[in-house]
């Protein structure tokens, strides 16, 4: 007789899987006995610390009439106990009073499975028992209205083993078929599970994670329609399959009134149909459901998941209909957003909302910092127009959905005052510590701190209840503009378990193998492997493109996605056509971050979007590689003067000891300058390099350096919101005693290796302008002080006010103290500009010939190449036969040296090629160094001065 619990039902008998060996348990009652229990029961108690009968026996050990207590667990305290022992002492798990219930150990993965973590020898009478947790328990036995559900020692399947990888390990148990019936029941009230030993006793108690049963159970709410639905009589749906009642609260003049939600059985979903008169009310969800937190059931008030309007600060939902006119700027129906461009043409200039208008003298000061400053003939607006003549195709927006960290009406904020600021010494401690006092309520925050995901933030409206119109009223203003309009979307956690786990208690955030709570990405990791998480993360997508007309969406971290999740997404959007939707769907774009860390780092709990999964998938990455070759290091250097090939590395070495001796950085100079050439091919695994290596064997930080299939997949860029500004990067590693005029051309070199790259392009909004943050690293809640964006050159770069935040950059302050106070460090007004002209030449380089988006590997393969080069220099060469009607080549110089440089130009069959020249932007360039580049036709030899980047073309 096997070691597990026999079926109850008499005759039936149930088959479990076991290495080796099958068992049929025909009685209950023969197993009960063969285990050393010739009864069992439950026993309940429901006393408080007062109660007589609980007295502390031992450490680690209760007496409670002879039953185990578990402190502070909710509904089920005394679980198992044997008849002939009712007086005996039971050992407790190991772990303080109670611990053992707040945890959950117990993982139920779909409806016939229970994986429990352990010894796998000790597969003992396992069981689930659970209670409805909603009326008073009575000490004594059978009147709890209690359940249990038995578990039978099995083996997962290769299936489930792939689908539940962390788990695959451990001991598996398999759902009495009798009790099959049960589950449903079981998972509206609290559940725990119970494993006993040989003798009978309690061996261990735990939660129970049921994230997986759900979505066993539930499938068919993947096609559910879920949140505001309806046209002329509303329709508000929530899935709470948990959950014991749900009803709608709405608020109108008249108050609060309750109306109940029916439960459809098949899909846990909750619906109630209404009259045309709720359209516009604010309304909340009452959840009544058993909260594990709690212990209890509970009755939650919550927002909707599915809110696509919500009243100030998010404190409810607002019935809408995002169709209704006076959701609309005028014109809405009837405005176009500029032709849409591949991704591997795409050039986007990443902007704050703030920052784009809260330091613009010409917005009128209530506008500023608000969606409506884009509808505006402002300086900003005027730049961002000349920016998309020059190139940049899309517009990226730091999160624009509703987040939890700045109070939305204006009359709630605190602002630092701004000119006790400005009369502060330059490397001062004291505008921080200014800032500091009001971060938490002025505002400034750069918004990844999701509250709800499908309605806009209200604090960049002028007034919150107007949020919808006015996001679209920008967005209609950039369309204008010729600017296409990217998301920043942080579905990977949120604020807080505020919105979601109310409505169904431990299921859309991740959980470890404790059942605490996963906070790798900082905050609470939300669970898009999860059916309805994904689901929410799909639909929600879907609703920003065809109610909003957004082109394109920036996961954060998307490697706490499923790679699954991100091809759904993906397929919903190429399912959006103009005729039914209003959008082309296919034409949308989408990159994220891809980095590979936390509990789900190297595909620990399913196949992720990282950087190593994203090949073939039309999805883009962003490239660290040529990131950190350019600026040098990493970003978290405890040292920051770790030079790299942009950043003086090639010829001007700074003296910091973290940069070795002349050998090692000869060697990282070679390696840095492989990372960028596998970088400017679009990131290709399969490019081979002139060494003959292909990309995929070159490794940097353990993984390749080449990753991408295609060269759409992977995005060039060498700043972002993140870490250090471009120009602050380089404030740090250029020596300090280099001329401005140096510091401008090393700036203009950096950005030419991501904007001259095969690929998607992502440049940080000002980095064209020397754009600083005063060295802060990490300005998410650094308020408008140090995140300036400033349009006049007059008003200089935002270098030098202040030290940046301690909180993120103290470490760096002996380093930063002096590059802060020294008034060479401030570019002017002719520095400023001559940055923006070279970034603008660059763009419009880009635009001029297909050999900087050749589109397809197989092209990169046949037509780049990177001739020899010296030490410091990198040539790259683009056979445009046959693409470009005007030239047959086009080679690109990028010398970093601080000396002039000869590159010979590579031979052409045999041929000579007496009619190369400087491209005609760089012919008629601003810099008059540029214009100095040259090429010997005797020779075959370009020239190119000291810090250039230098475009030749061959005419046709």
């Amino acid at each position: 007789m096997p070691p597990g619990l026999a079926d109850l039902a008499g005759g039936k008998s149930a088959e479990c899987e076991r290495p080796g060996q099958r068992y049929f348990f025909r009685n209950f009652r023969q197993a009960a006995l063969r285990r050393g229990f010739p009864d069992a029961s439950l026993r309940f108690h429901s006393g408080g610390n007062d109660d007589p009968q609980r007295r502390p026996h031992a450490r680690g050990t209760w007496r409670s009439a002879g039953c185990l207590f578990t402190e502070g667990a909710g509904s089920l305290r005394n679980i198992i106990r044997r008849r002939d022992d009712a007086e005996a002492p039971q050992e407790r798990p190991a772990g303080r009073d109670g611990e053992c219930l707040r945890e959950a150990r117990a993982h139920w993965i779909d409806r016939d499975t229970v994986v429990w973590p352990g010894d796998p020898n000790s597969q003992e009478g396992a069981f689930l028992v659970f209670h409805p947790g909603d009326v008073p328990l009575r000490h004594g036995e059978q009147e709890c209205g209690s359940g249990l559900i038995r578990l039978l020692p099995c083996r997962l399947t290769a299936q489930q083993r792939v689908r539940w990888p962390h788990l695959a390990g451990h001991p598996a148990f398999q759902v009495d078929p009798a009790d099959i019936d049960l589950v449903h029941e079981a998972l509206r009230g609290q559940v725990v599970a119970v494993r006993r030993d040989a003798e009978g006793g309690v061996a261990a108690v735990t939660g129970v994670q049921i994230a997986g049963v759900l979505d066993d159970l539930y499938a068919g709410a993947a096609d559910a329609v879920l949140g505001p639905s309806g046209r002329m009589f509303p329709k508000l749906s929530v899935w709470a399959p948990t959950a014991r009642k749900v009803e709608l609260a709405l608020y109108g003049p008249g108050g609060r009134r309750v109306h109940r939600m029916k439960r459809d059985d098949e899909t846990g979903v909750w619906s109630v149909h209404g009259p045309p008169a709720w359209w516009g009310l604010e309304y909340t969800y009452l959840v009544t459901v058993y909260s594990p937190e709690a212990g209890a059931v509970v009755t939650n008030e919550v927002t909707d998941p599915y809110s696509v309007d919500v009243t100030a600060d998010g404190r409810r939902s607002r019935l809408v209909h995002l169709s209704r006119a006076a959701l609309k700027p005028p014109g809405w129906d009837r405005h176009a957003a500029p032709p849409p461009v591949p991704q591997h043409q795409a050039v986007v200039y990443e902007l704050h909302v703030r920052d784009f208008s809260a330091s613009d003298p010409t917005v009128p000061e209530e506008l500023r910092g608000t969606y409506a400053a884009f509808t505006l003939d402002s300086a900003g607006m005027r730049e961002l127009r000349r920016l998309a003549a020059d190139g940049v195709t899309h517009v990226h927006l730091l999160p624009v959905f509703d987040f939890a960290t700045v109070p939305e009406r204006r009359a709630d904020r605190t602002e630092p005052p701004a000119g006790e600021l400005a009369a502060l010494p330059p490397d001062s401690e004291r505008q921080q510590e200014i800032i500091a006092r009001t971060a938490a309520v002025d505002s400034y925050n750069w918004g990844y701190d999701p509250l709800h995901y499908t309605a806009p933030e209200g604090s960049y409206a002028t007034d919150p209840d107007n949020r919808v119109r006015e996001f679209r009223a920008m967005v209609a203003a950039l369309h204008k503009a010729g600017l296409r309009v990217v998301m920043d979307v942080v579905y990977n956690h949120t604020y807080s378990t505020a919105v979601l786990d109310p409505v169904v208690p431990g299921y859309y955030h991740r959980r470890l193998d404790d059942g605490s709570l996963a906070t790798s990405t900082c905050c609470a990791n939300t669970a898009p492997e999860h059916m309805m998480m994904g689901k929410l993360i799909v639909d929600s997508v879907v609703t920003w493109a065809r109610q909003y007309r957004v082109d394109g969406f920036r996961f954060d971290l998307m490697g706490h996605h499923p790679l699954s999740n991100m091809l759904a997404v993906r397929r919903a959007l190429d399912a959006l056509t103009p005729e039914t939707d209003g959008v082309d769907g296919r034409s949308i774009i989408l990159y994220g971050e891809g980095w590979s860390f936390g509990e789900v780092a190297g595909d620990a709990r399913f196949l992720q979007a990282s950087q190593a999964h994203m090949a073939g998938t039309g999805i883009a990455t962003f490239n660290d590689r040529l990131r950190d070759a350019v600026r040098g290091g990493a970003p978290f250097d405890a040292d920051p003067r770790v030079q790299g090939y942009g950043s003086g590395l090639a010829g001007a070495p700074n003296g910091a000891p973290v940069n070795g001796g002349p050998e090692q950085q000869r060697e990282r100079l070679a390696a840095y300058a492989d990372l960028i050439r596998i970088g400017l091919t679009g990131g290709l695994a399969d490019y081979v390099l002139p060494s003959g290596r292909a990309a995929r064997d070159i490794w940097y930080n353990g993984m390749p350096a080449g990753y991408a299939a295609e060269p759409g997949e992977a995005v060039a860029y060498v700043d972002a919101h993140d870490n250090e500004t471009l120009y602050d990067a380089l404030a740090y590693k250029l020596p300090q005693q280099t001329p401005m005029a140096d510091r401008v051309r090393m700036q203009v070199l950096a950005l030419a290796m991501a904007v001259l790259a095969q690929g998607m392009v992502f440049v940080h909004a000002g980095s064209e302008r020397l754009r600083s943050k005063s060295l802060d690293r990490n300005s998410y809640d650094s308020g408008d002080w140090f995140n300036r964006l400033l349009w006049d050159c007059a008003q200089g770069n935002n270098f030098g006010v202040g030290l940046p935040p301690r909180r993120d950059n103290e470490a760096r302050w002996p380093y930063a103290r002096p590059l802060l106070a020294d008034p060479a460090l401030r570019p002017g007004c002719a520095e400023i500009r001559a940055a923006r002209a070279g970034f603008g030449e660059l763009l419009r380089i880009r635009w001029s010939t297909p050999a900087f988006s050749l589109g397809s590997a197989e092209e990169v393969r046949r037509r780049l190449t990177f001739p020899a080069s010296a030490d410091g220099v990198i040539a790259m060469h683009v056979d445009t036969s046959g693409l470009d009607e005007r030239w047959r080549s086009v080679t690109v110089v990028f010398n970093a040296t601080p000396w002039t440089q000869t590159q010979a130009m590579p031979p052409s069959a045999g041929q000579a090629r007496p009619g190369v020249r400087l491209h005609p932007v760089q012919a008629n360039s601003a810099d008059p160094v540029v214009r100095q580049s040259s090429y010997d036709p005797a020779t075959g030899t370009l020239t190119v001065p000291a810090r250039t980047v230098a475009v030749f073309v061959e005419p046709a």
